[in-house]
Protein backbone atom coordinates (compact mmCIF):
# COMPACT_ATOMS: atom_id res chain seq x y z
CA UNK A 1 0.00 0.00 0.00
CA UNK A 2 1.39 2.97 -1.29
CA UNK A 3 1.01 6.24 0.76
CA UNK A 4 3.80 8.55 0.67
CA UNK A 5 2.21 11.78 0.84
CA UNK A 6 -1.25 10.82 0.88
CA UNK A 7 -3.56 12.65 3.27
CA UNK A 8 -5.38 9.74 5.14
CA UNK A 9 -8.53 9.93 7.49
CA UNK A 10 -8.26 7.79 10.74
CA UNK A 11 -11.98 7.68 12.25
CA UNK A 12 -11.41 6.48 15.85
CA UNK A 13 -8.83 7.93 18.36
CA UNK A 14 -8.65 4.91 20.25
CA UNK A 15 -6.17 2.32 20.55
CA UNK A 16 -6.55 0.59 17.05
CA UNK A 17 -6.96 4.51 15.53
CA UNK A 18 -3.56 5.60 17.05
CA UNK A 19 -1.90 2.22 15.81
CA UNK A 20 -3.53 2.66 12.39
CA UNK A 21 -2.16 6.67 12.06
CA UNK A 22 1.30 5.85 13.48
CA UNK A 23 1.78 3.45 10.79
CA UNK A 24 0.60 6.07 7.88
CA UNK A 25 2.85 8.51 9.47
CA UNK A 26 5.83 5.26 9.21
CA UNK A 27 4.59 5.05 5.56
CA UNK A 28 5.24 8.55 4.59
CA UNK A 29 1.49 9.50 4.59
CA UNK A 30 -0.35 12.34 6.12
CA UNK A 31 -2.66 11.47 8.84
CA UNK A 32 -5.62 13.35 10.37
CA UNK A 33 -7.37 11.63 13.02
CA UNK A 34 -11.34 12.46 13.59
CA UNK A 35 -13.50 10.71 16.96
CA UNK A 36 -16.94 12.45 17.88
CA UNK A 37 -16.31 11.79 21.51
CA UNK A 38 -15.34 14.60 23.63
CA UNK A 39 -11.40 15.54 24.02
CA UNK A 40 -11.97 14.89 27.58
CA UNK A 41 -12.94 11.19 27.37
CA UNK A 42 -9.81 10.74 24.99
CA UNK A 43 -6.80 12.42 27.22
CA UNK A 44 -4.52 9.53 27.42
CA UNK A 45 -5.22 8.24 23.51
CA UNK A 46 -4.62 11.87 22.52
CA UNK A 47 -1.77 12.64 24.18
CA UNK A 48 -0.24 9.73 22.04
CA UNK A 49 -1.22 11.82 19.03
CA UNK A 50 0.52 14.96 20.26
CA UNK A 51 3.40 13.26 20.98
CA UNK A 52 3.60 12.06 17.23
CA UNK A 53 2.87 15.27 15.77
CA UNK A 54 -0.56 13.70 14.91
CA UNK A 55 -3.47 15.90 14.07
CA UNK A 56 -6.73 15.43 15.25
CA UNK A 57 -10.21 16.77 16.21
CA UNK A 58 -12.61 15.27 18.64
CA UNK A 59 -16.32 16.05 19.05
CA UNK A 60 -17.47 15.91 15.62
CA UNK A 61 -16.61 15.14 12.18
CA UNK A 62 -15.58 18.11 10.44
CA UNK A 63 -15.33 18.66 6.55
CA UNK A 64 -11.57 18.37 7.40
CA UNK A 65 -12.66 14.54 7.72
CA UNK A 66 -12.99 14.07 4.04
CA UNK A 67 -10.20 16.09 2.82
CA UNK A 68 -8.36 12.66 1.77
CA UNK A 69 -7.75 10.09 -0.29
CA UNK A 70 -8.12 7.32 1.81
CA UNK A 71 -10.13 6.72 5.04
CA UNK A 72 -9.43 4.05 7.70
CA UNK A 73 -11.84 3.09 10.27
CA UNK A 74 -11.39 1.70 13.38
CA UNK A 75 -13.43 -1.46 14.02
CA UNK A 76 -15.55 0.31 17.29
CA UNK A 77 -17.82 3.11 14.17
CA UNK A 78 -20.26 1.06 12.92
CA UNK A 79 -20.43 0.58 9.41
CA UNK A 80 -23.38 2.89 9.25
CA UNK A 81 -22.10 5.54 10.77
CA UNK A 82 -22.69 9.08 9.46
CA UNK A 83 -19.19 9.89 8.29
CA UNK A 84 -19.24 6.55 6.83
CA UNK A 85 -22.24 6.80 4.50
CA UNK A 86 -20.58 10.43 3.44
CA UNK A 87 -17.31 9.64 2.70
CA UNK A 88 -19.20 6.59 0.66
CA UNK A 89 -21.35 9.76 -1.23
CA UNK A 90 -17.89 11.04 -1.91
CA UNK A 91 -16.42 7.99 -3.60
CA UNK A 92 -13.61 7.94 -0.50
CA UNK A 93 -12.02 4.62 -0.53
CA UNK A 94 -12.85 3.21 2.90
CA UNK A 95 -10.64 -0.10 4.61
CA UNK A 96 -10.21 -0.80 7.93
CA UNK A 97 -7.54 -0.74 10.66
CA UNK A 98 -7.08 -4.77 9.82
CA UNK A 99 -6.39 -4.43 6.17
CA UNK A 100 -3.88 -1.47 6.31
CA UNK A 101 -1.99 -3.24 9.09
CA UNK A 102 -1.99 -6.71 7.11
CA UNK A 103 -1.12 -5.13 3.84
CA UNK A 104 2.56 -4.30 5.15
CA UNK A 105 2.53 -7.29 7.24
CA UNK A 106 5.41 -9.77 6.22
CA UNK A 107 5.21 -12.35 8.70
CA UNK A 108 2.71 -15.50 8.64
CA UNK A 109 -0.99 -14.35 9.89
CA UNK A 110 -2.84 -16.71 11.57
CA UNK A 111 -6.14 -14.99 12.26
CA UNK A 112 -8.59 -15.97 14.66
CA UNK A 113 -12.28 -14.89 14.50
CA UNK A 114 -15.96 -16.73 15.91
CA UNK A 115 -18.23 -15.64 18.13
CA UNK A 116 -16.70 -16.69 21.56
CA UNK A 117 -13.03 -17.89 22.52
CA UNK A 118 -11.38 -15.46 20.45
CA UNK A 119 -8.89 -14.21 22.69
CA UNK A 120 -8.11 -17.08 24.80
CA UNK A 121 -7.41 -18.95 21.68
CA UNK A 122 -5.45 -16.25 20.38
CA UNK A 123 -3.61 -15.59 22.97
CA UNK A 124 -2.68 -19.28 23.46
CA UNK A 125 -1.60 -19.50 20.26
CA UNK A 126 0.85 -17.31 20.64
CA UNK A 127 1.98 -18.67 24.11
CA UNK A 128 2.22 -22.06 21.91
CA UNK A 129 4.02 -20.79 18.57
CA UNK A 130 6.37 -18.89 21.37
CA UNK A 131 6.92 -22.10 23.50
CA UNK A 132 7.67 -23.85 20.40
CA UNK A 133 10.53 -21.58 19.06
CA UNK A 134 8.59 -19.89 16.92
CA UNK A 135 8.56 -16.16 17.28
CA UNK A 136 4.97 -14.71 17.27
CA UNK A 137 3.27 -11.82 17.97
CA UNK A 138 -0.04 -11.11 19.66
CA UNK A 139 -2.41 -8.47 18.35
CA UNK A 140 -5.64 -7.49 17.25
CA UNK A 141 -8.30 -6.88 19.72
CA UNK A 142 -6.12 -8.62 22.49
CA UNK A 143 -3.02 -7.10 23.12
CA UNK A 144 -1.56 -4.64 20.34
CA UNK A 145 -3.66 -3.16 17.86
CA UNK A 146 -2.37 -4.90 14.77
CA UNK A 147 -0.84 -1.40 13.03
CA UNK A 148 1.33 -1.19 15.97
CA UNK A 149 3.48 -4.22 15.00
CA UNK A 150 3.16 -4.50 11.62
CA UNK A 151 5.89 -3.05 10.21
CA UNK A 152 8.30 -5.26 13.12
CA UNK A 153 7.00 -8.76 12.21
CA UNK A 154 9.83 -10.55 9.85
CA UNK A 155 9.20 -13.04 7.32
CA UNK A 156 9.82 -15.80 9.84
CA UNK A 157 7.73 -14.92 12.40
CA UNK A 158 4.02 -15.29 13.04
CA UNK A 159 1.30 -12.99 14.25
CA UNK A 160 -1.50 -14.66 16.13
CA UNK A 161 -4.49 -12.27 15.69
CA UNK A 162 -7.81 -12.00 17.23
CA UNK A 163 -10.59 -10.48 14.66
CA UNK A 164 -13.93 -9.46 14.97
CA UNK A 165 -16.61 -9.59 12.52
CA UNK A 166 -16.39 -5.44 12.67
CA UNK A 167 -12.78 -5.71 11.74
CA UNK A 168 -13.78 -8.12 8.76
CA UNK A 169 -16.47 -6.04 7.51
CA UNK A 170 -13.71 -3.32 5.82
CA UNK A 171 -11.59 -5.70 4.08
CA UNK A 172 -10.60 -6.51 0.39
CA UNK A 173 -7.76 -8.41 -0.03
CA UNK A 174 -6.96 -9.95 3.57
CA UNK A 175 -5.46 -13.17 3.17
CA UNK A 176 -4.15 -14.82 6.23
CA UNK A 177 -1.94 -17.59 5.62
CA UNK A 178 -4.72 -19.38 8.74
CA UNK A 179 -7.62 -18.72 8.80
CA UNK A 180 -9.81 -20.11 12.23
CA UNK A 181 -13.31 -19.90 12.82
CA UNK A 182 -14.17 -21.42 16.89
CA UNK A 183 -17.69 -21.25 16.06
CA UNK A 184 -20.83 -19.05 15.30
CA UNK A 185 -23.48 -18.16 17.49
CA UNK A 186 -26.22 -15.10 16.81
CA UNK A 187 -24.38 -11.61 18.19
CA UNK A 188 -23.97 -8.23 17.62
CA UNK A 189 -26.74 -8.02 15.52
CA UNK A 190 -27.95 -4.68 16.58
CA UNK A 191 -24.86 -4.09 14.45
CA UNK A 192 -26.41 -6.64 11.34
CA UNK A 193 -29.28 -5.12 10.48
CA UNK A 194 -30.59 -7.86 12.85
CA UNK A 195 -29.86 -10.18 10.36
CA UNK A 196 -28.13 -13.19 11.34
CA UNK A 197 -26.72 -13.93 8.04
CA UNK A 198 -25.51 -10.49 7.54
CA UNK A 199 -23.51 -11.10 10.62
CA UNK A 200 -22.55 -15.25 9.27
CA UNK A 201 -21.15 -13.13 5.71
CA UNK A 202 -18.99 -10.70 8.08
CA UNK A 203 -17.44 -13.78 9.95
CA UNK A 204 -16.78 -15.81 6.99
CA UNK A 205 -14.82 -12.75 4.75
CA UNK A 206 -11.49 -14.32 7.14
CA UNK A 207 -11.31 -16.85 4.22
CA UNK A 208 -12.70 -15.20 1.00
CA UNK A 209 -8.84 -14.18 -0.62
CA UNK A 210 -7.03 -17.44 0.58
CA UNK A 211 -6.02 -20.11 -1.90
CA UNK A 212 -4.59 -23.77 -2.41
CA UNK A 213 -1.62 -22.59 -0.18
CA UNK A 214 -3.44 -21.62 2.75
CA UNK A 215 -5.24 -22.99 5.17
CA UNK A 216 -8.62 -23.22 7.00
CA UNK A 217 -9.40 -24.44 10.87
CA UNK A 218 -13.05 -24.89 10.93
CA UNK A 219 -15.21 -26.48 14.66
CA UNK A 220 -16.86 -29.66 12.76
CA UNK A 221 -19.45 -29.43 15.94
CA UNK A 222 -20.88 -26.04 15.37
CA UNK A 223 -23.58 -26.89 12.94
CA UNK A 224 -24.36 -23.14 11.96
CA UNK A 225 -20.44 -22.77 10.42
CA UNK A 226 -20.55 -25.92 9.06
CA UNK A 227 -23.83 -24.92 6.83
CA UNK A 228 -22.15 -21.84 5.97
CA UNK A 229 -19.02 -22.13 4.62
CA UNK A 230 -19.16 -22.75 0.93
CA UNK A 231 -16.30 -24.23 -1.43
CA UNK A 232 -13.16 -22.20 0.50
CA UNK A 233 -10.12 -22.96 -1.81
CA UNK A 234 -7.68 -23.45 0.63
CA UNK A 235 -6.82 -26.97 2.30
CA UNK A 236 -9.64 -27.55 4.98
CA UNK A 237 -8.90 -28.69 8.87
CA UNK A 238 -10.89 -29.56 11.82
CA UNK A 239 -11.39 -30.03 15.46
CA UNK A 240 -14.30 -31.56 16.96
CA UNK A 241 -15.20 -32.73 20.86
CA UNK A 242 -17.39 -35.36 19.07
CA UNK A 243 -16.49 -36.99 16.11
CA UNK A 244 -13.24 -38.72 14.92
CA UNK A 245 -11.60 -37.71 11.42
CA UNK A 246 -8.21 -37.49 9.43
CA UNK A 247 -6.97 -33.95 9.02
CA UNK A 248 -7.51 -32.10 12.18
CA UNK A 249 -7.74 -32.51 16.00
CA UNK A 250 -10.51 -34.36 17.86
CA UNK A 251 -11.18 -35.68 21.84
CA UNK A 252 -11.45 -39.02 22.35
CA UNK A 253 -12.32 -40.48 25.94
CA UNK A 254 -9.20 -38.85 27.90
CA UNK A 255 -7.36 -37.99 24.81
CA UNK A 256 -6.85 -35.61 22.99
CA UNK A 257 -5.15 -37.22 18.60
CA UNK A 258 -4.32 -34.87 15.64
CA UNK A 259 -3.99 -36.65 12.84
CA UNK A 260 -3.38 -35.95 9.21
CA UNK A 261 -3.13 -37.47 5.60
CA UNK A 262 0.66 -36.55 5.45
CA UNK A 263 1.22 -38.27 8.23
CA UNK A 264 1.69 -35.96 10.92
CA UNK A 265 0.34 -36.49 13.88
CA UNK A 266 -0.23 -36.10 17.68
CA UNK A 267 -1.38 -36.58 21.07
CA UNK A 268 -2.07 -35.46 24.43
CA UNK A 269 -3.92 -36.17 27.78
CA UNK A 270 -7.34 -33.50 28.56
CA UNK A 271 -5.60 -32.90 31.19
CA UNK A 272 -2.72 -31.43 29.93
CA UNK A 273 -4.94 -28.68 29.29
CA UNK A 274 -4.89 -25.96 31.65
CA UNK A 275 -8.03 -24.60 31.23
CA UNK A 276 -11.62 -24.40 32.78
CA UNK A 277 -14.44 -26.08 30.79
CA UNK A 278 -15.15 -28.13 27.68
CA UNK A 279 -15.06 -24.87 25.47
CA UNK A 280 -11.94 -24.26 26.20
CA UNK A 281 -10.33 -28.04 25.28
CA UNK A 282 -12.05 -27.19 21.70
CA UNK A 283 -10.18 -24.04 21.25
CA UNK A 284 -7.00 -25.71 22.84
CA UNK A 285 -8.03 -28.02 19.99
CA UNK A 286 -8.04 -25.52 17.33
CA UNK A 287 -4.48 -24.11 18.23
CA UNK A 288 -3.06 -27.62 18.19
CA UNK A 289 -4.29 -27.61 14.90
CA UNK A 290 -2.51 -24.44 13.60
CA UNK A 291 0.71 -25.64 15.22
CA UNK A 292 0.93 -28.94 13.62
CA UNK A 293 0.27 -27.34 10.21
CA UNK A 294 3.74 -26.16 11.30
CA UNK A 295 5.18 -28.97 12.50
CA UNK A 296 5.68 -28.11 15.25
CA UNK A 297 7.50 -30.20 18.43
CA UNK A 298 4.74 -32.50 20.13
CA UNK A 299 6.62 -32.48 23.33
CA UNK A 300 6.75 -28.81 23.14
CA UNK A 301 3.15 -28.20 22.71
CA UNK A 302 2.67 -29.96 25.57
CA UNK A 303 4.60 -27.77 28.03
CA UNK A 304 2.61 -24.90 26.10
CA UNK A 305 -1.00 -26.50 27.20
CA UNK A 306 0.27 -27.39 30.48
CA UNK A 307 2.05 -23.63 31.18
CA UNK A 308 -0.71 -21.39 29.80
CA UNK A 309 -2.54 -20.03 32.42
CA UNK A 310 -5.49 -18.34 30.20
CA UNK A 311 -6.46 -14.51 29.92
CA UNK A 312 -7.82 -11.76 32.21
CA UNK A 313 -11.39 -11.30 32.28
CA UNK A 314 -11.87 -15.06 30.90
CA UNK A 315 -13.23 -17.33 33.34
CA UNK A 316 -9.91 -15.95 35.33
CA UNK A 317 -9.50 -17.18 38.80
CA UNK A 318 -9.60 -14.17 41.53
CA UNK A 319 -9.49 -15.07 44.86
CA UNK A 320 -10.68 -18.16 47.48
CA UNK A 321 -12.11 -16.55 50.47
CA UNK A 322 -13.23 -19.28 53.48
CA UNK A 323 -14.11 -22.06 50.76
CA UNK A 324 -16.22 -19.66 47.90
CA UNK A 325 -14.27 -19.01 45.08
CA UNK A 326 -14.53 -15.89 43.02
CA UNK A 327 -14.80 -15.82 39.10
CA UNK A 328 -14.03 -13.18 36.70
CA UNK A 329 -15.91 -13.95 33.25
CA UNK A 330 -16.35 -10.06 32.51
CA UNK A 331 -15.10 -10.95 28.59
CA UNK A 332 -18.47 -12.38 28.99
CA UNK A 333 -20.83 -10.21 26.95
CA UNK A 334 -23.43 -12.22 25.30
CA UNK A 335 -25.63 -15.83 26.71
CA UNK A 336 -23.65 -18.50 24.67
CA UNK A 337 -20.36 -17.21 26.90
CA UNK A 338 -22.56 -17.54 30.15
CA UNK A 339 -23.41 -20.74 28.63
CA UNK A 340 -20.11 -22.14 28.59
CA UNK A 341 -18.85 -20.78 31.87
CA UNK A 342 -21.66 -22.17 33.32
CA UNK A 343 -20.82 -25.72 31.81
CA UNK A 344 -17.67 -25.74 33.28
CA UNK A 345 -18.42 -25.31 36.92
CA UNK A 346 -19.96 -27.61 39.35
CA UNK A 347 -21.05 -26.76 42.96
CA UNK A 348 -23.93 -24.21 43.25
CA UNK A 349 -23.51 -20.36 41.75
CA UNK A 350 -24.49 -17.10 42.43
CA UNK A 351 -24.64 -15.31 39.33
CA UNK A 352 -24.01 -12.13 38.55
CA UNK A 353 -25.90 -10.86 35.73
CA UNK A 354 -26.79 -8.21 33.18
CA UNK A 355 -25.44 -4.75 31.45
CA UNK A 356 -26.30 -3.18 28.63
CA UNK A 357 -28.28 -5.82 26.96
CA UNK A 358 -27.60 -6.77 22.89
CA UNK A 359 -31.31 -8.65 22.26
CA UNK A 360 -30.62 -11.09 24.86
CA UNK A 361 -32.61 -14.34 24.75
CA UNK A 362 -31.99 -16.00 28.17
CA UNK A 363 -33.68 -19.09 27.28
CA UNK A 364 -30.61 -20.63 26.11
CA UNK A 365 -29.28 -20.71 29.04
CA UNK A 366 -32.36 -21.16 31.72
CA UNK A 367 -31.72 -25.06 31.94
CA UNK A 368 -28.20 -24.54 32.89
CA UNK A 369 -29.42 -21.95 35.30
CA UNK A 370 -32.11 -23.88 37.08
CA UNK A 371 -29.53 -26.73 37.36
CA UNK A 372 -26.65 -25.06 38.86
CA UNK A 373 -27.20 -21.17 39.96
CA UNK A 374 -28.31 -20.74 43.45
CA UNK A 375 -29.03 -16.56 43.16
CA UNK A 376 -28.65 -14.30 40.55
CA UNK A 377 -27.36 -10.71 41.24
CA UNK A 378 -28.91 -8.61 38.18
CA UNK A 379 -26.96 -5.21 37.71
CA UNK A 380 -27.03 -2.08 35.05
CA UNK A 381 -29.72 -1.09 32.50
CA UNK A 382 -30.63 -4.67 31.79
CA UNK A 383 -31.33 -5.39 35.40
CA UNK A 384 -35.26 -5.35 35.16
CA UNK A 385 -35.39 -7.60 32.28
CA UNK A 386 -33.38 -10.06 34.26
CA UNK A 387 -35.20 -10.07 36.65
CA UNK A 388 -38.53 -10.62 34.80
CA UNK A 389 -37.27 -13.34 33.04
CA UNK A 390 -35.75 -15.54 35.88
CA UNK A 391 -37.79 -14.43 39.42
CA UNK A 392 -39.88 -17.36 38.98
CA UNK A 393 -37.98 -19.30 38.99
CA UNK A 394 -34.75 -19.00 41.04
CA UNK A 395 -34.29 -15.88 43.08
CA UNK A 396 -33.19 -12.65 41.94
CA UNK A 397 -31.99 -9.44 43.65
CA UNK A 398 -31.11 -6.18 41.60
CA UNK A 399 -27.91 -3.98 42.92
CA UNK A 400 -26.92 -1.26 41.98
CA UNK A 401 -22.92 -1.42 42.28
CA UNK A 402 -20.64 -4.19 41.76
CA UNK A 403 -19.66 -3.30 45.25
CA UNK A 404 -23.20 -3.90 46.77
CA UNK A 405 -23.05 -7.58 44.72
CA UNK A 406 -19.86 -8.52 46.51
CA UNK A 407 -21.13 -7.40 50.01
CA UNK A 408 -24.15 -9.50 49.46
CA UNK A 409 -22.11 -12.48 48.11
CA UNK A 410 -20.00 -12.54 51.04
CA UNK A 411 -22.69 -12.64 53.20
CA UNK A 412 -24.50 -15.22 51.66
CA UNK A 413 -22.51 -17.85 50.23
CA UNK A 414 -21.64 -20.45 51.75
CA UNK A 415 -17.62 -22.93 51.64
CA UNK A 416 -18.26 -24.99 47.76
CA UNK A 417 -20.07 -22.31 46.65
CA UNK A 418 -18.81 -19.70 43.58
CA UNK A 419 -19.41 -16.47 42.51
CA UNK A 420 -19.22 -16.06 39.08
CA UNK A 421 -19.16 -12.70 37.04
CA UNK A 422 -20.69 -13.41 33.60
CA UNK A 423 -22.78 -10.93 32.52
CA UNK A 424 -24.17 -11.95 29.19
CA UNK A 425 -24.34 -8.11 28.51
CA UNK A 426 -22.08 -5.14 27.13
CA UNK A 427 -20.78 -3.42 29.54
CA UNK A 428 -21.17 0.94 28.91
CA UNK A 429 -24.22 1.48 30.52
CA UNK A 430 -21.57 1.04 33.76
CA UNK A 431 -18.29 0.59 32.56
CA UNK A 432 -15.51 1.86 30.40
CA UNK A 433 -15.27 -1.25 28.77
CA UNK A 434 -15.26 -4.88 30.07
CA UNK A 435 -12.01 -4.62 31.27
CA UNK A 436 -13.12 -1.97 33.53
CA UNK A 437 -15.84 -3.87 34.74
CA UNK A 438 -13.78 -7.01 35.65
CA UNK A 439 -11.51 -4.43 37.34
CA UNK A 440 -14.30 -3.31 39.47
CA UNK A 441 -15.42 -6.58 40.26
CA UNK A 442 -11.63 -7.77 41.23
CA UNK A 443 -10.96 -5.09 43.25
CA UNK A 444 -14.59 -5.69 45.25
CA UNK A 445 -13.40 -8.82 46.41
CA UNK A 446 -10.05 -8.13 46.65
CA UNK A 447 -11.35 -6.08 49.74
CA UNK A 448 -13.43 -8.33 51.64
Amino acid sequence: MILAEKKVTVVGAKRSGIGAAKLILKLGGKPFVTDSASGKVLTEYLNELKSNNIEFETGDHSERAFDCELMIVSPGVPSDAPIIKNAQAKKIKIIGELELAASVCKGKIIAITGTNGKTTTTSLCGHMFNVCGRKTFVAGNIGYAFSEIALDVKEDEFVSLEVSSFQLDLTDTFKPQVAMILNITPDHLNRYENKLENYIQSKLQIYKNQDENDYLILNKDNDLLMRSVKNPNSKTYYFSLKVNFVNGTYNSGDNIFFKSDNGSDFECKVSDINLIGEHNIANAMAVITAAKIFGLDNQKIIKALRTFEGVEHRLEFVREIEGVKYINDSKATNVDSVWYALKGFTGQIFLILGGQDKGNDYNRIRPLVLEKVIKIYAIGSSADKVFNFFHKDIKVEVKQTMEDVIHAANLEARPGDIVLLSPACASFDMYDNYEHRGRVFKEAVNKL
